[in-house]
């Protein structure tokens, strides 16, 4: 039986597409696949610790040279690591804020950037020096966009900072197998705005249906 992780990072709680999608693809999943392990994982409205001095020199002792106050530093990075080692599937609803992302989910990164707990370095491949540490696990970007065109070969291709960034950070620590569905234009017509959710929502079913069988 599969586990899925399903992260919310919106502000919104009530007018969110990213969150309309998260909702979205667990019904679906539960159709397919019955009340499966599911694991929520809220960002909006929570305070997510930013990373500091003594985190940072905590992570990178080894464990039993930490002092209490360094292993409650990294209790909460702790935590989150650990909801990402046990599920199979992890589900990401973001918003694009100011073409990037929500600054809770940037703190959240930063608490699962662990070095040889998410990933380590290799320095004999010094031009790829990475070794992603959460391996054999799927990321189902689902995402959302004031505008249009960010998409690769877009107008505004330069200017996102949302889906390569979370991309790249998940290779980083070993999540390669990406699928990425964008709800965009939000701002703009109203009616091809419902045929983008309608064919956003068709997506996730086919996703479930096809390749997360």
């Amino acid at each position: 039986m599969k586990k899925l992780l399903v992260i919310n990072s919106s502000a919104r709680m009530l007018r969110s597409q990213s969150r309309k999608l998260t909702a979205a693809f667990v019904e679906h999943w539960e159709n397919m696949h019955g009340k499966t392990a599911i694991k929520f994982r809220d960002l909006g409205n929570v305070h997510v610790p930013h990373i500091d001095e003594q985190w940072i020199a905590a992570a990178f002792k080894p464990a039993a040279a930490r002092s209490a106050d360094e292993i409650e530093s990294l209790r909460t990075s702790d935590i989150y690591i650990a909801e990402l080692q046990e599920a199979d599937v992890i589900v990401l609803g973001s918003p694009m804020y100011n073409w990037s992302i929500p600054s809770t989910l940037k703190a959240y990164i930063d608490q699962i950037m662990r070095v040889n707990e998410t990933w380590k370095l290799n320095p004999a491949n010094p031009l790829n020096p990475y070794v992603g540490l959460l391996q054999n696990k799927t990321l189902v970007l689902l995402l959302s966009r004031g505008s249009q065109g960010y998409e690769k070969g877009g107008y505004n291709e330069h200017m996102n900072f949302q889906s390569t960034y979370l991309k790249t950070v998940f290779a980083i620590i070993g999540i390669s197998h990406v699928h990425v569905i964008v709800i965009d234009g939000e701002s703009s017509d109203r009616d091809r705005l419902k045929d983008v959710i309608a064919q956003s929502y068709e997506r996730v079913r086919g996703l479930i249906e096809m390749e997360l069988v």
